[in-house]
C-alpha cells in the first residue's frame, strides 16, 4: 500500500479512537496525531502545519474557480496596539493565537468569541534586553495544554481548557541579554525551544523540555564557550573542541552570537531535529574573531540526534559571517525527484540570497542556487560548500564601506515560506535590501547593547561621497523551483514606506492551486494562482501583515484565518489594527476602518549643543537606541519616532524615561546603569538635530505596490551566482 494511504488509513483510526477523548480535553494533541498531521487537514496543530513545515493545507474547498466568492466570517479585536508577528493554531475547534508580550488568547473558531486571555505577565523592563520587537511568533500545542516561550526567557505550559498555567520553567541566564520571540516545537514527548539576543551579547543555544513536566532535559551550545571554563556539561561538548579551532580572540566575552530563533525542525524519517543558527555577535568578525576563521556554527544548518541533543551533521551557509547572514530562517523538509533520483531532503532560503537544499540524513549539499540580487559573492562552489566571495564585500577586512546587497535585513527574514505539493513550486517572501557595511571606530563590544561593530562616521562620509548610491528596500513574493533552481513567477514589487522594512507577510499554499499572502505597504490579503502568480482574489485588511496565514475545517467548511496588525499607519501610537480575520465562501461580515489618527509634527527647538556633543549623541543613539528606535530616529512605527516627541524637549522628563524607567510599564526599560554622564544631553541633542532635518527634507514616497519598480543604480560589482 502506498504510505500516504497507510498514513491517512492510520490517521482515520487514530481519529475515531480519540475523538470522545478530544471532546473532553481542548488541544488534545498527541505524538500519533502530530506524526500523522497530514491525515488530518482539518487541523493546524503545528506552527508550520506539520513536521515537514511545508506551510501547505491538503483543503481544497476553496480553490482557484471558487476564491472570487471568498469573504470575511468573522473578526475579532486584539487587545493590544503592538504589531502582531504571531501566527495561530486551530485544534478542535479553538484557535489559539499568540500575542505581543508572550500573551494567548483562545477563540471560539465558529463565532470568534473570546474563550480566554492567558498574560504571562513579562516584566515590561525586560525590554531592554530584546532587539527587535516585543514580539511572540508561534505556540506549540501538547496534551490539553498549549506552551509558549516567553520573551523574558520562560517556557510556559497553559491549560488549554481555561488558559490557566500548568508550568513555568525558566530556560536563560538572566545575567544575559536574552530573550525569545520564536516559536516552541514539540516532538517524542519533548519540547523543544531556543532563543536570542545575539545582536546584543550572547552564547546561542537550543535546548529540550519534558513536554509534560517542564523538566530540563538536555542543551546544545552553537557557539564554543570560554576555553579556560573546560565543557559545558552539555550535549555538545563533543564537539565544541572541532568549533572552537574555527574561532580566534576572546569571543566568549559577550558569548560569540549564534542563536537558535526561529527554525526548529523535527524531522519523523530520519528521526533528527535541525536547527538554524543565527549570526555572530558583534556582526563584525574583526571585533570577534579577528584572526578570522569560519566560527562554527554561526549561520549554520545543524542536525541534531533530538533524544540526547548530540551533534549528527551540519552545513554553514556563510562561514566567518560578518554580515548579519543568519541561517535561522524556516527550514522545511520535503521529498523531491533530483537528477532522477528520489531524494529526502531539507530546504532553506536564509539572509544571504540562497536557497539551499541537503540530503536530510546526511546534510549533504544537492543544489544552492540564488532566490534573490545579492552581491557579496560569484556564486557557491559545489565542491566545498562554499560561498565564492567578492573580495571587496569584506568591510571587516579591507577596511573599506561595502554597499551590501542583500543587507542586513536579509534576502528572506523570518516569514514563513510554503511549498506545494501540486506545483513543486517554493513560496518565498524575499526582498532586495541594501545596507551599507563599515568598519565601526573606536569600538569596543559591551554585553547588552547593540553590538553590530559596524557603522559611524565612515556610513556617514560614504553616502555624502556618494549620494545615488542604492539605499532601497523593495520586496515581493516568489515562487522558486527547488530543482532546477530559478525563479518560476513574482508578485510585483512592493515598495518600503518610510523606515520600513520586513515588507511582506508569510505565504500559505494550499491543494485548492492558491497561494496567500499578505503585504504591509498595500494592506492587502492576496490569493494568487500557485501555478502563475495570477492574482485571484484580495481584500483590504486596513493594516499590515508579517505572518502567514493557516487554513483549517469545521463542520464541513474549509477557513482561512490570519492574524493582522502592522505598523499604525501615523507610527507607533496610531490604531494598528490588531485583528483576527477567518474568512470562508460567502463570508458576508464587515471589517470596519481603524480611527482616524494624525502623529504629531516632528520637534521644533534651537539647538543648544555644539556638534561635538550631537555627534556623541549619534554615538549613543546607534549603540543603545538604534536598535529599536531606527536609524536617526526614525522608528518603524513598531516603536516611537523620537523625532516627534515631546519628551526630548525637556531634559528632566527624559531622564525619567530614559535614565528611571518611568514608561517601564510599556516597554521602555531603565538604561542608568548603560550611559555615562551627559550622554541624554547629548541624546536630545541628537534627536532635535534629526528631527529638524527630517522637517527640511522632502516626504519620501511611499510605496503603493502597481507594476515593478526600475531597478536602482548599481555598483559595479552585481552578481548573481551565476544564475
Amino acid at each position: 500500500m502506498h504510505r500516504s494511504a497507510i498514513v491517512l488509513l492510520l490517521a482515520a483510526t487514530l481519529a475515531a479512537c480519540g475523538q470522545s477523548d478530544r471532546a473532553k480535553q481542548p488541544a488534545h494533541v498527541t505524538a500519533e496525531r502530530l506524526l500523522n498531521a497530514a491525515g488530518e487537514p482539518s487541523q493546524w496543530m503545528t506552527y508550520n502545519g506539520d513536521y515537514y513545515e511545508q506551510r501547505y493545507s491538503r483543503l481544497k474547498q476553496i480553490n482557484t474557480d471558487n476564491v472570487s466568492r471568498l469573504g470575511l466570517a468573522w473578526y475579532a479585536d486584539f487587545p493590544t496596539h503592538l504589531p502582531v508577528e504571531g501566527s495561530p493554531l486551530y485544534i478542535d475547534g479553538v484557535i489559539y493565537q499568540p500575542l505581543p508580550w508572550s500573551m494567548v488568547v483562545a477563540y471560539d473558531a465558529r463565532t470568534g468569541r473570546q474563550l480566554w486571555l492567558h498574560d504571562p505577565k513579562v516584566p515590561r523592563e525586560w525590554n531592554v534586553n530584546v532587539c527587535c520587537g516585543i514580539d511572540t511568533r508561534g505556540i506549540a500545542a501538547w496534551n490539553g495544554r498549549i506552551i509558549v516561550a516567553t520573551l523574558d526567557g520562560r517556557l510556559v505550559a497553559i491549560n488549554a481548557r481555561d488558559g490557566t498555567e500548568a508550568w513555568s520553567v525558566d530556560t536563560i541566564d538572566r545575567e544575559w541579554p536574552y530573550s525569545i520571540t520564536g516559536a516552541p516545537r514539540v516532538a517524542k514527548g519533548k519540547v523543544f525551544i531556543g532563543n536570542s539576543g545575539a545582536d546584543l551579547g550572547v552564547r546561542g543555544y537550543v535546548s529540550a523540555y519534558d513536554a509534560d513536566t517542564g523538566e530540563f532535559l538536555w542543551r546544545f551550545y552553537t557557539v564554543p564557550g570560554d576555553p579556560s571554563k573546560g565543557p559545558d556539561g552539555a550535549a555538545s561538548d563533543s564537539v565544541m573542541e572541532m568549533a572552537a579551532k574555527t574561532w580566534t580572540g576572546e569571543w566568549w566575552k559577550i558569548g560569540g552570537g549564534g542563536t537558535v530563533w526561529d527554525a526548529i525542525v523535527y524531522n519523523p524519517t530520519t528521526d533528527l531535529l535541525y536547527i538554524g543558527v543565527g549570526n555572530g555577535s558583534p556582526w563584525n568578525q574583526k571585533y570577534r574573531s579577528p584572526g578570522g576563521g569560519d566560527n562554527l556554527f554561526l549561520s549554520s544548518i545543524v542536525a541534531l540526534n533530538p533524544d540526547t541533543g548530540e551533534y549528527v551533521w551540519h552545513y554553514q551557509t556563510t562561514p566567518g559571517e560578518t554580515w548579519d547572514y543568519t541561517a535561522t530562517q524556516p527550514i522545511m523538509v520535503a521529498d523531491l525527484v533530483i537528477d532522477g533520483r528520489q531524494r529526502h531532503v531539507v530546504m532553506q532560503a536564509p539572509k544571504n540570497g540562497f536557497f539551499y537544499v541537503l540530503d536530510a540524513k546526511t546534510g549533504e549539499l544537492l543544489s544552492a542556487k540564488p532566490f534573490a540580487k545579492q552581491n557579496w559573492t560569484t556564486g557557491v562552489d559545489m565542491a566545498t560548500g562554499r560561498p565564492i566571495e567578492v573580495p571587496e564585500a569584506r568591510y571587516n577586512v579591507t577596511n573599506k564601506p561595502w554597499n551590501m546587497l542583500p543587507g542586513p535585513a536579509g534576502a528572506h527574514a523570518w516569514q514563513p515560506m510554503a511549498y506545494s505539493h501540486d506545483t513543486g513550486l517554493v513560496y518565498i517572501p524575499a526582498t532586495d535590501h541594501w545596507s551599507l557595511f563599515a568598519n565601526a571606530e573606536n569600538y569596543t563590544p559591551v554585553r547588552g547593547r547593540s553590538n553590530s561593530g559596524t557603522g559611524g562616521p565612515a556610513v556617514q562620509r560614504y553616502y555624502a561621497e556618494n549620494p545615488d548610491a542604492p539605499r532601497s528596500f523593495i520586496s515581493r513574493l516568489i515562487a522558486f523551483d527547488p530543482v532546477e533552481g530559478k525563479i518560476v513567477w513574482a508578485t510585483p514589487d512592493f515598495p518600503a514606506g518610510p523606515g520600513g522594512i520586513q515588507l511582506t507577510g508569510g505565504a500559505l499554499a494550499t491543494a485548492g492551486g492558491l497561494v496567500f499572502h499578505g503585504n504591509l505597504p498595500n494592506r492587502e490579503f492576496v490569493a494568487y494562482r500557485a501555478t502563475d502568480g495570477e492574482r485571484l482574489w484580495e481584500y483590504d485588511i486596513k493594516t499590515g501583515v508579517f505572518n502567514a496565514a493557516i487554513s483549517y475545517e469545521l463542520d464541513g467548511e474549509q477557513y482561512i484565518a490570519l492574524a493582522v496588525g502592522g505598523p499604525g499607519q501615523g507610527g507607533y501610537h496610531a490604531p494598528n489594527g490588531g485583528r483576527m480575520l477567518v474568512f470562508k465562501l460567502g463570508g458576508n461580515a464587515v471589517l470596519p476602518d481603524l480611527p482616524p489618527y494624525e502623529q504629531p509634527d516632528f520637534i521644533a527647538a534651537a539647538q543648544f549643543a555644539t556638534p561635538e556633543v550631537v555627534a556623541r549623541g549619534d554615538e549613543v543613539f546607534a549603540a543603545h537606541c538604534a536598535i529599536c528606535h531606527g536609524q536617526g530616529g526614525a522608528a518603524r512605527a513598531t516603536f516611537p519616532d523620537l523625532r516627534r516627541s515631546a519628551l526630548v524637549l525637556n531634559q528632566e522628563a527624559f531622564d525619567a524615561v530614559v535614565l528611571h524607567g518611568a514608561l517601564k510599564d510599556k516597554g521602555m526599560g531603565a538604561f542608568a546603569d548603560r550611559l555615562e554622564p551627559g550622554d541624554t544631553g547629548a541624546l536630545r541633542a541628537y534627536l532635535i538635530a534629526q528631527a529638524d532635518l527630517a522637517r527640511r527634507s522632502p516626504p519620501p514616497a511611499r510605496g503603493a505596490g502597481g507594476p515593478p519598480a526600475p531597478p536602482p543604480p548599481a555598483p559595479p560589482a552585481i552578481h548573481e551566482g551565476g544564475r
